[in-house]
């Protein structure tokens, strides 16, 4: 579980400030500003759990110091989700968004707390699956992102949410573009892989709602029995563009247990159990659902861990220039270097 903790100071912020505001917009919140809390997880847009005696809300704002143009748009965040729940219900529902700077330097917004269970590395203490639960989460994680896919953007009214064709370039080119911006002396420059994924673009398989950052650990589920998941989180990146670069945005988070020791190293959702669905059986599983062909996995594949790559640089590059002190983020730099001899390995096998 993600349990809040105290706090961090480089992200505190003035929790009455927070209330006075709140306060106007909401009923009943009473006159004590609310005891705040940080979330641990997650490395980009930040995360607190706002108790007051009767109720919990959470508050999310992005990170202090240099950060992408694009990113941590809270707005635009808050805008997906209320325009999102009619139609897809696994949504917190929104409560409020901030863009005065006087409350917290920022835009900000704050959201209904979803009641539930978060699967990270490992499971809870107590917590136990069975080959076949295993199977059968891996599967709901599937048909949750099918059903997510399928979305009708008009009917939510997201249709101008992203710039749709042209999706897979764009996607190639910014992430390269990011990569080489934030690289640092102590990684390679993937030359190799950017030029492969930029010289090996499939055409898009279609154009949908996606989340772009869907993993098990942003899932809610409803308990350690029946494992429905009822919530999807942290919708920061959320476009519209092509269902199967999500799937190999997707995958790269997705530790099977045949992956070698430095893979591990890097699990941070239980998808090593026995009975757990293997990225071959994922993917055949969201092609069946939809009906889509695949082609050459190997193009998605090499995608993913590109992109977890440059995200994981651009965290790191923070850190060493000291716009962050989360050590969470002072090692990332080592597996940026793992990931480039991965993607190469994964090309040089050829197509299957």
């Amino acid at each position: 579980m993600n349990a809040p903790v105290e706090v961090r100071a480089e992200d505190a912020f003035d929790a009455s400030a927070v209330h006075a505001w709140l306060s106007a917009k909401v009923e009943g919140l009473g006159d004590e500003p609310p005891h705040v809390r940080q979330f641990p997880g997650g490395a980009s847009n930040l995360t607190y759990l706002l108790t007051y005696p009767d109720r919990e809300l959470i508050l999310r704002r992005p990170p202090a110091g240099h950060k992408a143009a694009s990113a941590h748009d809270m707005r635009r965040e808050y805008r997906v989700q209320h325009a999102l729940k009619p139609v897809f219900p696994y949504v917190p529902r929104m409560v409020a968004f901030g863009d005065d700077p006087a409350v917290l330097g920022g835009d900000f917004y704050v959201m209904e707390k979803l009641d539930g269970l978060i699967l990270r590395g490992d499971l809870p203490p107590g917590m136990t699956l069975t080959p076949e639960q295993a199977r059968e989460l891996s599967g709901k994680v599937v048909d949750r992102l099918v059903d997510l896919h399928a979305v009708d953007v008009e009917k939510a009214g997201l249709a101008d949410l992203g710039k749709g064709a042209g999706y897979v370039e764009r996607q190639i080119r910014g992430w390269s573009e990011r990569y080489v911006a934030a690289r640092t002396d102590n990684v390679g420059d993937f030359a190799e892989v950017r030029e492969w994924l930029a010289a090996n673009r499939p055409g898009e398989v279609g154009i949908c709602l996606i989340h772009n950052d869907y993993r098990l650990d942003n899932l809610v589920l409803d308990g350690p029995s029946t494992l429905n998941i009822t919530g999807v989180l942290d919708w920061e990146l959320a476009t519209l563009g092509d269902p199967l670069m999500e799937l190999g945005s997707m995958l790269a988070y997705w530790v099977q247990a045949g992956d070698d020791d430095v893979m591990h190293t890097s699990r941070r959702q239980p998808t090593h159990l026995p009975g757990m669905f293997t990225r071959e059986e994922f993917v055949a599983r969201y092609a069946e659902k939809t009906g889509l062909a695949v082609g050459d996995w190997r193009f998605y594949e090499v995608y993913g861990l590109f992109r977890l790559a440059a995200v994981l640089q651009q965290l790191y590059r923070r850190y060493r220039d000291g716009a962050t002190r989360n050590p969470a983020f002072k090692d990332f730099w080592q597996f940026v270097g793992y990931l480039d001899w991965r993607c190469r390995e994964i090309i040089a096998k050829g197509s299957v």
